[in-house]
């Protein structure tokens, strides 16, 4: 699974596809104060980043692919 959940953290690994998306946001509403961890993560949908705006969710460890974390973290970041 490419988003293990855990008690208070998500943690993201490898390519998360829109099938993740409906897990995400229903974890996020049992843990409104979820945190994600994107270290793993080499390429997330659009969905899903939909999702974490709107939950307004902090992210402890931003993506470690460069890529990613250069478009990623700005728009995360921008939300607040």
């Amino acid at each position: 699974m490419p988003i293990h959940f855990m008690k208070n953290v998500a943690c993201f690994k490898e390519v998360c596809t829109v099938e993740e998306a409906e897990l995400l946001l229903q974890w996020l509403q049992d843990q409104p104060r979820g945190k994600v961890k994107l270290k793993e993560c080499t390429h997330v949908h659009t969905a899903i980043v939909q999702v974490l705006l709107a939950a307004r969710v902090m992210v402890t460890l931003p993506p470690a692919d460069p890529d990613l974390a250069r478009w990623l973290m700005p728009v995360l970041q921008s939300r607040s």
